[in-house]
Order: structure tokens, then sequence, then C-alpha cells
């Protein structure tokens, strides 16, 4: 049986669909299992531009956060043009939605996306 391999695709799409958290984490797990190399990774193949800019985001927070080069693409990805907080509890306003304002990690927050520090952090 072959395993499928998870695309930067399916992680952006996951990030930007604020209702299953679980299925994005479950996925980041095995996209970083699969993909040791992130400078490796290509371009999405998407014209969406809210979907360029969650790949490039995480990519350059996975690659961060492992000491590794983003692949050059995630340079040619802009922001979005208005912010967006990648966890439901945000939209709230509460607590955690000043987290996600004051500290999100800065891959992350330079493409207009806020999320608190340790997203997508694994023990």
């Amino acid at each position: 049986m072959t395993e499928s391999k998870v695309t930067v695709e399916q992680l952006a799409k996951a990030a930007l669909d604020l209702d299953d958290s679980l299925q994005l984490r479950a996925l980041t797990q095995e996209f970083l299992r699969q993909n040791p190399q992130l400078s490796e990774i290509n371009r999405p193949n998407t014209n969406d531009a809210r979907a360029l800019a969650a790949a490039a985001s995480l990519i350059e927070l996975f690659a961060l956060r492992s000491g590794q080069q983003p692949p050059v693409w995630t340079t040619e990805i802009g922001p979005l043009p208005e912010k967006m907080y990648l966890i439901n509890a945000a939209a709230m306003g509460s607590y955690t939605r000043r987290l996600c304002d004051t500290e999100s990690p800065e891959p992350l927050r330079k493409r207009g996306f806020l999320a608190p520090p340790n997203f997508l952090e694994f023990l």
C-alpha cells in the first residue's frame, strides 16, 4: 500500500479552513515527516493569492523552526490585503486574540496571518 504524499497545497487549504485544526495538525506532522528538506518544496500550482500566502508562510515558519532555508519561491509571495486569524478562538475577541495580535510568528505575520506563538509546534 502506497502512502499518499501530503502537499503544500493541502496544508494551505487546511490552514485557511478554520474549522478543522486537528486536520491541519495531522497534515503538518505528515508533511514534515515526508519533506525533511524544506528548501526543495515546489511552489504550489495555484493562482489563489490566499493559498500561496498561506503556503509560503507555513513553509517559512517550519524552516525557521528547523534551522533550514525556505525555498526561494517564498520570497515572491506577498501579503494578504487584510489580516486573517488562523484559529477560531481569535475571532471571538479574547486573550487568544490579543496573543495572536502581539505574538504571532514573524513568517505568518509578515503576510497578514495571525496565530498564537506556538502555532503548529509539536513536542
